[in-house]
């Protein structure tokens, strides 16, 4: 299945219908040459326990493929609420500039950009209007540390973007602003909160605030 973009939106990643049958290397071909047509970025996102078949499948046909852990909350294991942590219903330009920061050196250990590439690069952003809940860890003498984001559908939100600079890591805030997310989505009536992790080792992050997994899910492109 092919979205297509409607108006200015993201433009979405191809996905087997569900329940899933058995992708051929032909049907893989055949979405790539109509997201070209299109120009659309050659993308497919699927769960690899519904659709099993299709990762060797997406392998042959040139893709590369990223195996994320896909986890669920489990609300009465949420930790304590972080004091310098807040959900927003506005989308702040530190989210944007902290998680491109985050994104550009991944994984969890420390790193080299911080605050003083952080204040560099906002004083060029500009704000960006959004329909999600962001949340951000707002330390006092430091500023935006982490961020993240709660996009909903329904009574199901995903946590996404969770990103923390590369020099403050190591302190438990990306878990924290996590939390915070999905303690936001509980009180705002979401019944499901999930989320992807890019590692085992990111996934371990998650874990300890609450979630555990229950899938895999796989992202597929083509080679950089």
């Amino acid at each position: 299945m092919l979205f297509v973009q409607a108006g200015d939106g993201y433009p979405y990643y191809a996905r087997p219908r569900f329940p899933g049958g058995q992708p051929t290397v032909a049907d893989v071909v055949k979405v790539r040459e109509r997201q070209r047509e299109l120009g659309v970025p050659e993308a497919f996102e699927w769960v690899h326990e519904t659709t099993p078949g299709l990762l060797d499948v997406a392998v042959e046909a040139g893709l590369e493929v990223l195996q994320a852990p896909l986890l669920v909350l489990d609300p009465e294991k949420l930790p304590e609420p972080h004091p310098h942590v807040r959900v927003l219903g506005t989308r702040p330009v530190e989210v944007s500039v902290v998680a491109e920061l985050a994104f550009s050196s991944p994984g969890t250990a420390a790193g080299e950009a911080g605050v003083a590439e952080r204040d560099a690069a906002l004083r060029g952003a500009v704000p960006m209007s959004t329909r999600h809940r962001h949340a951000v860890a707002d330390l006092p003498g430091e500023g935006v540390l982490a961020v993240g984001t709660a996009q909903r559908a329904g009574d199901v939100v995903e946590i996404a973007g969770i990103g923390t600079l590369p020099a403050a890591r190591r302190r438990g805030l990306g878990g924290a602003v996590t939390a915070e997310l999905a303690r936001d989505a509980l009180e705002r009536g979401a019944e499901l909160v999930f989320l992807s992790a890019g590692s085992l080792e990111i996934a371990r992050v998650y874990e300890r605030v609450g979630f555990r997994r229950f899938g895999t899910a796989c992202i597929a492109s083509p080679p950089a």
